[in-house]
């Protein structure tokens, strides 16, 4: 017998993150594991806090000449991490 509120349960694990507002969380977690991926263990030893505030990820790092270094290639950063998370979720990245 077939029930009438049958769901899949991927769909049922996506309205209860919407609905509980974890997805930030989420994806906060998802980024920081993928910038120790991309960047390797030289950049990410330099990398000293990752914040995520609304759609503005936070970067600080210690050395001046890598964050000079990495502002260059904000945009393209900000397209992988983008990618990675599978939407358009960060709009900008402020290393500091």
């Amino acid at each position: 017998m077939k029930r009438h509120n049958d769901q899949k349960i991927n769909e049922v694990l996506g309205d209860m993150v919407n609905k509980l507002r974890l997805k930030p969380k989420l994806n906060q977690v998802v980024i920081r594991d993928t910038w120790t991926e991309m960047m390797g263990p030289s950049i990410a030893r330099y990398t000293k806090k990752i914040t995520l505030r609304k759609d503005k990820l936070y970067i600080t790092i210690e050395s001046a000449p890598l964050r000079q270094e990495l502002s260059y290639g904000k945009e393209k950063l900000l397209d992988l991490l983008n990618e990675k998370l599978g939407e358009e979720f960060l709009k900008e990245i402020i290393i500091r």
